[in-house]
């Protein structure tokens, strides 16, 4: 299609744009036979992602942020090669990083313009290159060695005789100075060196600073550009070693992307898996978030993604690399374990704030007491570029130094950098076995785990989450994202356990495996680290969005065929019966509860039902209540309800002054304490916006009390009774809140809608409770997880602001109130107050 466009004349110094289109450039080349013999590239300079085409195919991508800017037309130009070619690039009006107004983290600027700064066919002079490798090495040596090393002086010597040896006019004088070179790189290290696997890396978020659709070309760029690297780099000879450029793919959503829109670039992709180099790793559909995603969901990125690996390269993966996600639940380790994994890689708890994580190599355990082998890489980096200095902070930093004697680099320029570059490499190779530096050998995942089991006598174990001490604000930006992805992951829950009795009860009804499939890929795409979290743009917000609503509206329709089937039978309406109406419980215990149903009038009414777990009944009468509630307004305009079970009393601002569990005659709230306390805080991190909550925010707070419309009651008891009221937050927003307590029912419920309005405010609704625990307990996924009330050391104060799923829960013996809440994950307990952040 581009091909087929009418081009116009471009040049150097021209613009383009605006932010996230497209432009073709057709490039005519013509080789000077003069040049016969050189090494040849098209040179391209621009702001923008760019990929080269040539007959019709993508081979080359250019960042120059990535250092990426050339695409070598030839190693050594042959008489019978063409000459004369034609060559496409595609430019993304975009930067590695989006394209933020005035700051990387910033609202995309829609109108910006995208510069083409060179457009250049040269010769490239390899023995110049190979040269200035070598003196960069020796310098590095002498810089970062320090004066107490005497090879620090040694090198620098050396590169001092290069200086002194080479002629830049004379060619025939670099092969004296690169001998020099050679001679301190030939100087082998002792048998107790440390040894670090250098594995290739290209971390690409699947959307952030940029839209999902962007990412697929990203994903594009990056691996042709891997491609070629591979095919110039099959066995890297030096010293005793072959060594081979690997990369590392996690994500099994790319691969589908490149599978689907780059055809002839995934089977190149699909040979070097074959041949070793391209190594999947990860297993899961996306790098998802660790904290947020339900149990099941994380169960179904392990699922979709170890499928898609088997049946595309033959194989599962062993190690689960998440490097730069927000935190760990503790329930991870126990997945891993069930769906064949018993290696973790990360490196992102080096971003704490407050505590240094004391471990790079240990064993993790899960709440259930499954154990994974796992390793920081000790550069605390996904993205090193192969560096004398790097190699020494890496073997510095080990924490684990003593009990194992090998560890991870990471190398590459991620989010469409292109990974590896011929540079790092060349480094790389100069530094495989050099006396005073760690050796440095390519290796492959399954290759550093494997010695790292085999040195794990003395590995330490941590037990429970790996908490991320920063980015505590990811648990509430965005609420519609949010409460899509809980509503999304209970309809997907529902239409599977309906589908299924459906198939049970009737063995014509077709379970719809395909649209779960589908529905199921979407939500798991919409849990990557950047998107469930909310730390990404508008543009994929929308996405995200439209997605949930995609899920929303075939889930309702699948809903409806397995439950068309399951009761057809009892959906018939039989002459001379009465009305009645079908209830369904999708959760696996028995449930009394009210409810509400259309009238043949279509008039609302309540009914209390009861229906047994996994099933449904049809309820013609409902059930008469031991004790219908109760509702009384007070002269003083506060409103007492009671059901027999609970007895609560609200005052004229909404707030809980009273919650008794009527059988103990135990009074809940505190003294003087308010429950169901609004209370408004700065929000001003001192960077990460949409990332960050910083603990200086809980100085700022402000309790809400201005009341627009007092508490009244909008239902009068029997079966459910209620009361409602209206409160002004901040300088624009609005709160109005329904309080609910049915009949029989032991918890009281808060219907809350904001008109949210606010910039830098944090919202947050607190619950005092007459409890005393030095610890509270958080639902997480397919379990709890207990953290301290109090701030005693410096890793329970850095906690200040955690995650959890349903419900958190202060007790203490025989008594205990617990918050739970439908689309919420931010939350906390300090002393005696839950706190949940809206």
């Amino acid at each position: 299609e581009a091909v087929g466009q009418e081009f116009r004349p471009a040049k150097v110094g021209d613009s383009f744009g605006p932010t996230w289109e497209t432009c073709w450039f057709k490039a005519e080349l013509s080789i000077p036979p003069a040049w016969a013999g050189r090494e040849v590239h098209f040179v391209w300079e621009s702001d923008g992602e760019g990929m080269v085409w040539r007959d019709a195919q993508p081979v080359q991508g250019l960042t120059k942020e990535g250092e990426k800017t050339s695409y070598i037309l030839t190693s050594s130009l042959k008489e019978m090669e063409p000459h004369s070619l034609t060559l496409y690039v595609e430019l993304a009006c975009n930067g590695l990083f989006g394209a933020g107004k005035g700051s990387m983290i910033a609202p995309p600027d829609p109108d910006r313009r995208f510069t083409l700064s060179k457009a250049e066919l040269v010769v490239f002079n390899r023995d110049v290159y190979e040269l200035l490798m070598d003196l960069e090495i020796l310098l590095d040596m002498a810089q970062l060695l320090g004066e107490e090393n005497q090879r620090s002086f040694q090198a620098l010597y050396a590169a001092n005789q290069m200086v002194n040896v080479c002629d830049v006019k004379d060619p025939s004088t670099f092969p004296a100075a690169r001998d020099l070179a050679a001679a301190i790189f030939s100087q082998r290290n002792g048998e107790s060196q440390h040894t670090i696997h250098a594995v290739g890396h290209c971390h690409i978020d699947s959307a952030w600073l940029w839209p999902y659709e962007e990412t697929i070309r990203k994903c594009a760029r990056s691996w042709v550009t891997v491609v070629r690297l591979m095919e110039r780099n099959p066995q890297l000879t030096f010293a005793c070693s072959q060594l081979s450029l690997i990369s590392v793919l996690r994500q099994a959503q790319q691969f589908e992307w490149v599978r689907s829109w780059y055809p002839g670039l995934y089977v190149q992709i699909q040979d070097f898996v074959a041949k070793g180099q391209f190594i999947p790793v990860g297993g899961t559909w996306v790098e998802m978030d660790g904290n947020l995603p339900s149990g099941e969901s994380m169960v179904r990125q392990f699922l979709q993604g170890q499928r898609f690996f088997q049946e595309q390269f033959g194989r599962i993966c062993s190690e689960f690399w998440l490097p730069d996600t927000f935190g760990y639940s503790a329930q991870l380790p126990q997945l891993m374990r069930g769906c064949g994994i018993r290696r973790f890689l990360t490196q992102k708890l080096s971003w704490n704030l407050v505590n240094t994580f004391p471990h790079h190599t240990f064993f993790w355990e899960g709440i259930d007491g499954s154990r994974v082998l796992t390793h920081f890489p000790p550069g605390d980096s996904y993205g090193m570029h192969g560096r004398v200095e790097e190699m020494l902070k890496t073997v510095k930093n080990n924490k684990d130094k003593g009990r194992v004697n090998h560890s991870a680099l990471l190398f590459g320029f991620g989010d469409g950098g292109g990974g590896p570059t011929q540079k790092m490499l060349d480094r790389m190779k100069r530094m495989s076995d050099t006396d005073g530096l760690p050796r440095v050998q390519i290796s492959t995942p399954d290759r550093l785990f494997s010695v790292l089991e085999k040195e794990s006598s003395q590995l330490c174990t941590w037990v429970g989450e790996l908490f991320l001490e920063l980015h505590n604000g990811t648990y509430t930006t965005q609420a519609q994202i949010k409460k899509g992805n809980r509503e999304c992951e209970r309809i997907l829950h529902d239409v599977e356990v309906l589908s299924t009795l459906a198939v049970a009860r009737d063995g014509t009804f077709q379970y719809p495996a395909s649209q779960l499939q589908r529905l199921w890929r979407l939500l798991l795409l919409n849990q990557f680290h950047d998107v469930l979290p909310g730390s990404c743009i508008q543009l994929v917000v929308e996405d995200a969005l439209r997605y949930y609503a995609e899920i929303r509206r075939a889930g309702a329709r699948l809903q409806e065929e397995a439950v068309q089937s399951l009761c057809r039978e009892l959906l018939q309406p039989k002459a001379g019966s009465t009305e009645s109406t079908l209830v369904v419980n999708t959760l696996p215990w028995e449930r009394t509860e009210v409810i509400s149903r259309t009238g043949p009038a279509g008039t609302e009414t309540l009914g209390l039902v009861t229906v047994p777990s996994m099933g449904y009944a049809v309820v013609r009468e409902p059930l008469v209540p031991p004790q219908p509630v109760a509702v009384r307004k007070q002269e003083d305009g506060s409103i007492v309800m009671e059901n027999g079970v609970l007895a609560v009393c609200l005052d004229m601002m909404g707030h809980l002054t009273s919650l008794q569990l009527v059988d103990s005659q135990r009074e809940s709230v505190p003294d003087g304490c308010y429950a169901n306390q609004f209370a408004l805080f700065d929000d001003v991190p001192l960077y990460w916006d949409a990332w960050d909550v910083m603990d200086y925010h809980l100085e700022t707070r402000k309790p809400v009390t201005t009341l627009l419309k007092p508490l009244e009651i909008t239902l009068a008891g029997g079966l459910r009774g209620s009361a409602s009221f209206s409160l002004q937050i901040g300088k624009s927003s609005t709160l109005t809140q329904e309080i609910i307590l049915d009949a029989t029912c032991p918890y009281l419920r808060f219907l809350t809608q904001v008109e949210w309005k606010e910039a830098h405010k944090f919202l947050k609704v607190e619950f005092p409770v007459q409890v005393r625990s030095t610890n509270a307990t958080y639902e997480i996924q397919f379990g709890h997880l207990q953290r301290p009330t109090h701030w005693n050391t410096s890793w329970d104060w850095a906690r200040f602001e955690v995650w959890a799923h349903k419900w958190l829960d202060l007790s203490e013996h025989g008594f205990g109130v617990a918050l739970l809440n439908d689309c919420k994950y931010g939350a906390s307990a300090h002393g005696n107050i839950l706190s949940l952040s809206l």
